[in-house]
């Protein structure tokens, strides 16, 4: 593993070549008409792109057999006429290439960005802890296809593109979206944003929160199952020198309430909460759960997270329901909280 800080990628310039492929998920032919409409928006950046193999793929939940989508992915990742890496979604299955893929080379290479969230930060959080590689968990690629881009969303632009120690500054979204638009029906819609967006202390408390620390973390439905593995020691890492404490951001996608519960208990178990400065929640895409008599999302967090003593804000804009900050892993985060306000301010500690 190496020994260094995580690094930032170098900004994406005009006339750079992304790349497209999909590690996990492929695009099936009825969202042909919404990928393009992203390609479109690439070039419009004055982008050049080149489309992998497995992107219009798809056949049994992913683009491709392992083996062949590891080996893409990774030469994609080490050449080095390519400046950005950008997969259409997450999916179900990246957690098959984390074996396959050679952490050494890539620790030895530059880093590129690598970008999008979902199934997608099983392969980032490995990609920061065991190559020092900073990516983007953020808006997919498919997302950049809408007509029109919510400033939330458009923020991605900024983060990618930021010179060399620059710093990204975001506020919470005003709003966020309760109801999704179907691609195939409307391949260039954005985000209907209606309900008022407010960050929450799981506490219940009002005071003013400023959280300082190296932000790591992504889809909890994934990230639980490689936690202590060698692709997901998060403990291990954080004892390098200079790493300082971490802010650690979690989203869940599909988990019921006790799932959720069990995943957190597992990140416990295997000390990803040790000396954190605070945990970020996304607001849940699983099912509300209602019934008093049974254990609900918040009921989890609680029985999960209360006896660490730690701050823990909820419904943060992470994750599947939208819109959603750019979030850089591995890099140094100040964020400052009020009820009524949320900043965030990542670049490198000074």
């Amino acid at each position: 593993m190496p020994a260094g800080l995580p690094r930032r990628p170098r900004p994406l310039r005009e006339g750079d070549l992304v790349a497209l492929c999909a590690p996990s998920s492929g695009v099936e032919p009825a969202l042909f008409p919404r990928l393009e409409r992203a390609i479109a928006a690439l070039r419009r950046r004055g982008l050049r792109v080149r489309e992998g193999a497995t992107l219009r793929r798809q056949h049994q939940q992913c683009s491709a057999p392992a083996q062949e989508r590891a080996a893409e992915l990774q030469a994609l990742l080490l050449d080095p006429e390519v400046a950005a890496v950008l997969p259409p979604w997450g999916g179900e299955r990246a957690i098959e290439l984390l074996p396959l893929l050679d952490f050494e080379r890539l620790a030895a290479a530059p880093p590129k960005w690598f970008s999008g969230f979902s199934d997608l930060s099983t392969l980032q959080l490995p990609l920061c802890l065991n190559a020092g590689w900073m990516s983007l968990h953020g808006p997919n690629l498919m997302e950049l296809g809408a007509d029109t881009l919510d400033a939330t969303t458009a923020g991605v632009w900024t983060a990618l593109s930021l010179p060399p120690g620059q710093p990204l500054c975001q506020r919470a979204s005003p709003r966020w979206q309760s109801r999704g638009s179907n691609w195939v029906a409307q391949p260039g819609a954005g985000y209907t944003l209606t309900e008022a967006t407010r960050w929450r202390r799981l506490d219940g408390g009002d005071a003013p929160l400023r959280l300082r620390g190296r932000l790591i973390g992504g889809c909890l439905d994934t990230l639980g199952r490689i936690a202590g593995t060698a692709f997901g020691d998060l403990r291990a890492w954080l004892r390098r020198p200079g790493m300082g404490p971490h802010l650690l951001f979690l989203e869940n996608a599909e988990m019921a309430p006790c799932e959720l519960l069990r995943a957190l208990c597992s990140l416990k178990l295997h000390g990803w909460f040790d000396q954190a400065a605070g945990v970020l929640i996304g607001r849940h895409a699983a099912p509300r759960v209602d019934a008093p008599q049974r254990l609900s999302h918040e009921d989890a967090l609680h029985a999960a997270l209360d006896a660490l003593g730690l701050p823990v804000l909820v419904d943060a804009d992470i994750g599947y329901v939208p819109p959603q900050l750019s979030l850089i892993q591995g890099e140094w985060a100040d964020l400052h909280w009020t009820p009524d306000a949320v900043e965030l301010r990542q670049a490198p500690a000074s």
